[in-house]
């Protein structure tokens, strides 16, 4: 059971933190906000009303500590939702570990570092495909060989989803883009079933009960017979779908926002009968605000109700041999393995996402759905049909803009003390590493330990990547 608790700064997430451990939850999950995510400080022009306001700000190792601070990092598994400075926020989470002195072995927890769908859905990326590709291949290798406990890629079909994907696209790209980073693993040297069984995937969840429980069975099908056949993988654990499900907000209105508590049930029913290992519920208030303390509260009760009072947790596959079941999921199947095949005849994902195909795709979907909704073809309650005349007025989150004055203070006050001829010095050897083979995440633990921060050490990698500039998709 998860739920998000990061906007804000640093201490604020560690408070909200505390909270949903004591509620019950039984893993932390933490976005990072845009600047943090693109590799610019807060200082920076361009992260101007940005600092803290959809997750977390992160800019340095001390925020850091003062995410975790009073956490064992020993007792709690992190999820954290970062791709492009992915390999940043692992090196300092290394660091914090360090400093409480619990060995790589046992550190656990998830890094999304999921970069082809932010090409796709979200453009949270910085470099180009191909040294993008190298940073998230640098996190599988080092991970492999230092963190048993630590998944290192979150394959994600979400984003995608709430871009406007259909439930057979989600399966199809998800997968094209993973089979991209096994094949760059292999071609590292890794070993497919060495590096495959800790592959974990995240996927959305809409509102047709009976076709997302299908996407779900044919999704644990269709992986396994991919890992087989197209990898050779032995290891029936390398076959295995581990994945997370999120409910989707973009089902999720404004208008009614109490009702979107029914939504989410049904949606959180749904994954779990489709067999997710691991499960967020997102707030009723999604539409209006980040999460207020009430709204999270009832989200994860949602989750903690299904797990321990309706029973359906206690057998496996609940809907297999269901006939309507059994046929919609190999109808779901069949058609994305079409569309994994014709991915493959360009070249494979990196290719797709370069000529734009995949984004056109998922942008077509998009406004047939919105067509069907105002067309009133596609039925959203609140929305299109049985409309109230309403006054919306709820409790609405609010970040504090003090947040981003603090941010800025705290890391010009941590530029003017660290010792700056170090953090040149390991800076100057990053770039020399980026420049050649070898793997990031040792310098960049280095770095981070020094008190570079994610901009200083992006702006290294921009010079020796260059920056990425999308194609125009009409």
């Amino acid at each position: 059971m998860r739920q998000y608790a990061g906007y804000g700064t640093a201490e604020e997430t560690n408070r909200r933190f505390k909270y949903l451990l004591e509620l019950g939850q039984t893993g932390l999950s933490v976005a990072f906000d845009l600047p943090t995510q693109v590799g610019i400080d807060p200082d920076h022009p361009l992260a101007m009303g940005e600092v803290g306001r959809v997750g977390v700000s992160v800019p340095t190792l001390k925020d850091m500590e003062r995410l975790f601070d009073g956490i064992s990092l020993e007792k709690v598994s992190t999820s954290m939702t970062i791709n492009a400075t992915a390999h940043i926020l692992q090196a300092m989470y290394i660091a914090v570990g360090q400093m409480q002195g619990v060995s790589l072995k046992d550190l656990s927890g998830t890094v999304q570092n999921d970069i082809l769908k932010e090409y796709v859905a979200r453009g949270q990326y910085i470099f180009p495909p191909e040294p993008s590709m190298r940073l998230v291949v640098d996190i599988i290798e080092y991970s492999c060989k230092n963190m048993p406990r630590w998944n290192f890629i979150s394959v994600s079909g979400y984003h995608m989803r709430e871009a406007g994907c259909n439930a057979v696209q989600e399966v199809a790209f998800t997968f094209a883009n993973a089979m991209e980073y096994v094949k760059a693993a292999i071609d590292r040297g890794l070993d497919v079933d060495e590096f495959a069984p800790r592959i974990s995937f995240f996927f959305g969840v809409h509102n047709d009960f009976f076709e997302e429980i299908a996407k779900f069975r044919a999704a644990r099908r269709l992986w396994a017979r991919i890992m087989r056949e197209k990898f050779d993988a032995k290891n029936p654990r390398s076959m295995r779908l581990r994945f997370h499900v999120q409910t989707c907000g973009s089902t999720l209105t404004a208008q009614q926002s109490e009702i979107n508590i029914v939504r989410v049930a049904i949606q959180a029913l749904a994954a779990v009968l489709g067999g997710a290992q691991s499960l967020h519920t997102n707030s009723y208030d999604e539409a209006l605000c980040l999460p207020t303390e009430k709204a999270v509260r009832i989200a994860l009760r949602t989750q903690q109700i299904i797990a321990e009072e309706t029973g359906v947790i206690n057998t496996v596959d609940p809907l297999g041999g269901s006939y309507y079941v059994e046929w919609l999921t190999n109808e779901i199947e069949d058609r994305a393995l079409r569309y994994i095949e014709k991915i493959e005849k360009m070249g494979g994902a990196v290719a797709a996402i370069k000529s734009g195909y995949i984004q056109r795709e998922i942008a077509d979907n998009a406004y047939r759905n919105q067509k069907e909704i105002e067309t009133g073809d596609r039925c959203v309650v609140g929305v299109n049909k049985y409309v109230v005349e309403e006054e919306i007025s709820y409790e609405i989150l609010k970040v504090n803009p003090e947040v981003e004055r603090k941010q800025i203070e705290h890391v010009r006050k941590l530029k003017a003390t660290r010792d700056n001829s170090k953090v040149k010095k390991v800076l100057q050897k990053m770039k020399e590493i980026a420049e050649s083979n070898e793997n990031i995440l040792p310098i960049t633990i280095d770095a981070v330990k020094s008190y570079a921060t994610i901009g200083e050490i992006c702006d290294v990698l921009r010079d020796v990547f260059g920056e990425y500039k999308a194609p125009t998709v009409f």
